[in-house]
């Protein structure tokens, strides 16, 4: 299993007039998380994408249990359970707050596609390496 952790702080304007963090900027805080998560990797989606592969969401699920406020620094934890095998890649994802309280979970499915024909194509060869380790033994 593949996992990474990056972290965000709450803008003003991600909040409602509650001062809760607004139920759709999870999936903004989701996809900072999986961008980053592939960076960690020492790849990036510009470079996926300057290859010819292109990653649209296909599928959201999120669950809200808490809510985050202003200033709030999150931690997004981002993992791969399987490697993928075809066109699909499956992130599951939980946001936690300072005091490493569970906010949010939610699983994120993309499929990978050839950018001149928006076919579905395999993970790139480069990325398929860079994951191989975590999913060895």
């Amino acid at each position: 299993m593949y996992e990474s952790i990056t972290q965000v702080r709450v803008r003003y304007a991600e909040t409602d007039q509650m001062n809760v963090v607004y139920y759709g900027n999870y999936a903004q805080y989701f996809e900072v998380g999986r961008v980053e998560s592939i960076r960690q990797l020492s790849y990036t989606y510009k470079d996926m994408e300057t290859s010819g592969v292109i990653m649209p969401v296909v599928e959201l699920n999120v669950r809200y249990l808490r809510p985050a406020t202003y200033d709030d620094l999150l931690t997004i934890k981002t993992h791969i359970r399987e490697l993928p095998t075809d066109h699909r890649i499956e992130f599951h994802q939980e946001v936690f707050n300072e005091q490493g309280k569970l906010l949010t979970s939610g699983k994120v499915l993309l499929y990978f596609l050839d950018l001149a024909t928006r076919r579905k194509t395999n993970m790139p060869d480069i990325l398929r390496e860079k994951l191989a380790p975590y999913f060895e033994g």
